[in-house]
């Protein structure tokens, strides 16, 4: 995936810097949870409840939507009863532990990022002799899951350690993944752009570009057939654009991709959609950090006095970061700082990094929960679309992190000039057109009230949707087969809790909502193109091109 350890403008190796930042983070947060005064209040509580589990006077029961301890022997067995009891004894003490931090929200943020990964850690299903399950799946196989176990745990750790949670085999990108018929129609340095083929005797005049995250495969958006949004949007006649990101090398120099970089590029893809569609008029889609940059590239054209834009679409998107959220916490203490080195440094962070560093924000379900099922019940790595996308990591330069980062920590995006993009002074208010907002209800990445924030940033008319769910699977909402419900309205409230309790409650999909939304955005009806790109743009091959592959 990545090249040479060594960086070309500098002899720091990739990730040096974020395991420092890392490393500090985690010590910052033990020094928060040692709190002498705290332990010794629990002190008696704690002491009183050990005796009752001793005596089996203990009522601690196990959270029924807790997986670890689904297994009937933990209530059935004397034994597991009491361990299972300890342990939940254990992670009550620690949420208390957390709770006593004292200090601004980033201290309790990172103090509970620690205590779940060492609660998480400590539970006894991560172990073959205190997991039952584990036990008699050791008897009825006659040993041969210990062994599977055993197998798939020494692949783990040559691979780099962390438990494999997906077998990729089924998803070739460009066969049942990234498969929506289309073609390369421009190539630079940094991406390449796709123009998917219509699927509709007519489209609408006005293209909709999409803007990935620069940190992700674009394909995300366009996973297997049934649950693509790409294909969606094309279905209901949407003349669709999508930037394919190149995965930054180090030893090509991509070390020195910054945020201007990457806006210029959105600015040039632009430029590109306009002419082979011959629309003055271009609709924005940005996912997450795609809807960061984004948002900068059309603030960069409103201050320009460029009226192109005809929407924005945004999605799990946060431009400031006046609620909770992870990048408040994670740069804090002098993480940013140890990015902005590696910046000058010229680092490219390797994209395992930063997969890993995702995961341990939900150890139990994105780490242990694999660890359990390869390691100790032997099983093989299931076969998941979004998990194979997960996978397929992609890097990202220090200097890009550095900047974005900053932005969100030091809240610029909310103060007019605070922000120049290509050395012109921004202010988002100023982007007036109109926008779609999404976001997750339980979203542990880019958390609603924070994406609810991106609203009151910007200027021009808003709709804001929050989906029951999670990260992935907020935008991941197939129109025929959403499992999540959603809540919507305008966002005219500045507090993002008393906007929910008055929005209004849908079930199904958003997609169809959006839909609708932006195709009263996109134009009149036009014959479909015959083919692809146009006389100055000519095709360079079919999606997904190059680089995603890279």
């Amino acid at each position: 995936m990545d090249g040479p350890d060594d960086v070309a403008l500098g002899s720091v190796r990739p990730g040096a810097a974020g395991h420092a930042g890392t490393a500090r983070l985690l010590l910052e947060a033990a020094a928060d949870l040692v709190n002498p005064a705290a332990a010794a209040r629990e002190l008696p509580w704690l002491a009183g409840e050990l005796l009752k589990i001793g005596l089996g006077r203990s009522d601690l029961g196990f959270d029924e939507k807790d997986p670890r301890f689904h297994d009937a022997t933990w209530r059935e067995n004397p034994l597991y009863h009491r361990l299972g009891q300890s342990y939940r004894l254990y992670e009550e003490w620690a949420g208390r532990m957390v709770a006593a931090v004292d200090g601004p929200w980033e201290r309790r943020a990172r103090a509970a990022y620690l205590t779940n990964i060492i609660t998480g850690a400590l539970s006894p299903t991560n172990y073959l002799l205190t997991n039952p399950l584990a036990v008699k799946r050791a008897f009825e196989t006659g040993g041969q899951s210990v062994l599977r176990g055993a197998r798939n745990m020494l692949r783990d750790l040559a691979r780099g350690g962390m438990p494999s949670m997906v077998n990729r085999g089924p998803f070739p990108v460009g066969e049942t993944l990234a498969c929506t018929p289309g073609t390369v129609v421009y190539r630079d340095e940094i991406f390449e752009l796709l123009q998917y083929a219509p699927a509709t005797a007519t489209v609408r005049s006005h293209p909709l570009l999409m803007v990935p995250p620069e940190l992700n495969r674009y394909y995300v958006l366009d996973l297997a057939p049934g649950r693509s949004m790409v294909e969606y949007a094309v279905a209901q006649g949407i003349q669709v654009f999508m930037i394919v990101w190149r995965n930054p090398r180090p030893g090509l120099g991509h070390g020195r991709w910054g945020a201007d970089d990457y806006l210029g590029a959105q600015i040039r893809a632009a430029e590109v959609v306009r002419s082979i569609c011959g629309s003055q008029t271009v609709n924005w889609l940005g996912l997450c950090a795609g809807g960061i940059t984004a948002a900068l590239a059309l603030g960069y054209l409103a201050a320009k006095g460029d009226t192109s834009a005809g929407s924005a679409t945004f999605i799990v998107t946060m431009l400031t970061s006046e609620h909770p959220n992870i990048v408040g916490w994670m740069a804090g203490g002098g993480s940013l700082a140890l990015l902005q080195e590696a910046a000058a440094a010229g680092q490219v962070f390797p994209g395992s990094a930063l997969r890993t560093s995702f995961a341990w924000l939900r150890p139990n379900d994105l780490v242990f929960n694999y660890l359990v099922s390869g390691w100790l019940l032997g099983e093989d790595p299931p076969a998941f679309d979004v998990l194979a996308w997960n996978d397929d990591a992609t890097a990202i330069t220090a200097r890009l992190a550095a900047e974005v980062s900053e932005m969100l920590v030091e809240r610029k995006a909310a103060r007019a000039g605070a922000i120049s993009v290509l050395g012109t002074p921004i202010d988002l208010a100023k982007v007036d057109c109109d926008s779609f907002h999404v976001a997750g209800y339980t979203d542990h990445i880019t958390p609603w009230r924070a994406c609810y924030d991106s609203t009151q940033v910007l200027g021009g008319r808003k709709e804001m949707v929050v989906v029951k769910s999670g990260h992935i699977q907020s935008f991941v909402n197939p129109a025929k087969t959403a499992r999540y419900g959603y809540r919507d309205a305008a966002p005219n409230a500045q507090d993002p809790d008393r906007w929910l309790s008055a929005a209004a409650e849908h079930e199904g999909s958003w997609w169809p909502k959006w839909a609708e939304w932006l195709i009263q955005r996109s134009g009149p009806d036009r014959p479909a193109p015959g083919k692809p790109g146009s006389r100055q743009y000519p095709p360079l091959g079919p999606a997904p091109g190059t680089y995603v592959r890279e």
